[in-house]
């Protein structure tokens, strides 16, 4: 399976992908509650939603008192976080650019990058660039919350053509996995006109081995691990790989 190397720029898009579903929104107060348990900031902090999508969770943070910047590739995503927010009544910073290439220094208290928004690259190096670039946006001693799909889980249970029923359309997924992660195909079916769309991505799989000697190189101590945003500890048969880290 051939996935483009820059695959998300035509992935990320409405017209096939918005990860802001009903169901999806209807879980961000309680996933946003469990990522500032953790974090613990006082009201007026400056937080970093990176790759934050549509905005559910930064729009929650914001309802907290937090000054929060949103940033994203998707200018789609992005617009539709900004509606969000005017809805709410709360402000948010919204920027766009590559994870890749931030240019922040030392300027949030904290960070969080949520719903397996990261290991999208096919070279390692492009992650570690991300996560030196989240400890440069970070004041010293700054917190980072990173939650990915649990590469545990993943090879522990893999399928490698599952079905999807998504209310208004089926989706297919064809995966290959390999030592490095998985390669995906997505295959969405509306049901009412049959129209069907086919996008390929890349996720790199991190289990808690190897997501610890990612942010060591980076600058980062892992603090704590969990398997769920309820807080159940970390274990293969749960599909959530959460870890708090702090800057060294």
């Amino acid at each position: 399976m051939k996935v483009p190397r820059e695959w998300h720029k035509s992935f990320f898009k409405n017209s096939f992908y918005n990860p802001a579903s009903p169901a999806a929104v209807g879980m961000a107060p309680l996933e946003a509650a469990f990522v500032l348990r953790q974090l613990k900031l006082k009201k007026g902090s400056a937080l970093l939603d990176l790759c934050c999508g549509p905005g559910r969770h930064a729009v929650e943070f914001a309802k907290k008192g937090l000054a929060v910047t949103g940033f994203d590739f998707s200018g789609e995503y992005l617009k539709e976080a900004a509606a969000r927010a005017k809805k709410k009544k709360v402000s948010l910073r919204l920027m766009r650019g590559d994870m890749r290439r931030l240019k922040f220094s030392g300027e949030f208290d904290a960070a969080v990058n949520l719903f397996t928004s990261f290991g999208y690259f096919q070279k390692f190096a492009d992650d570690l660039k991300t996560l030196k670039g989240v400890a440069r946006a970070l004041r010293p001693g700054g917190l980072f919350l990173l939650d990915l799909i649990n590469g545990d889980f993943v090879r522990g249970h893999f399928t490698p053509r599952p079905w999807h029923d998504m209310g208004g359309h089926y989706l297919l997924e064809e995966i290959e996995l390999n030592r490095d992660g998985a390669r995906n195909t997505w295959t969405t079916i509306c049901k009412k006109s049959g129209k069907t769309r086919k996008r390929s991505f890349f996720t790199r799989l991190y289990d808690k081995r190897r997501l610890s000697a990612a942010l060591g190189k980076a600058g980062f101590k892992p603090l704590g691990f969990w398997g769920s945003f309820s807080g159940l500890p970390l274990t293969g048969e749960r599909n959530r790989l959460i870890v708090l880290a702090r800057k060294i």
